[in-house]
């Protein structure tokens, strides 16, 4: 497969810099923007689908008028922050 490129990018001195000062050995300048262009492609791509998901279950509480409350979610996301909280001390 052939390989394209991406357009210049300008920056401050200082931003490459400091850039330049990170990065681990034998990672050069151009891998490291590569991947910093990669990560923030996956995360719009994830928030794209989040935002996707949203919508369904927006659509779908409004046909069915079946709405969860802002207590329970929060009790549910409570509940999972103390079992990522106990699984994390479980490890160390």
């Amino acid at each position: 497969m052939k390989t394209a490129t991406l357009p210049a990018l300008r920056v401050h001195p200082e931003v490459r810099d400091a850039v330049e000062s990170l990065l681990e050995t034998g990672e050069t300048l151009s891998s490291f923007v590569e991947q910093a262009v990669l990560e923030r492609l996956e995360r719009r791509r994830y928030q794209s689908e989040f935002i996707a998901r949203g919508l369904v279950a927006r659509d779908s509480a409004r046909e069915t008028n079946t709405y969860i409350s802002s207590e329970e979610v929060l009790a549910d996301l409570g509940v999972m922050l103390q079992a990522a909280k106990a699984k994390k001390s479980a490890a160390k």
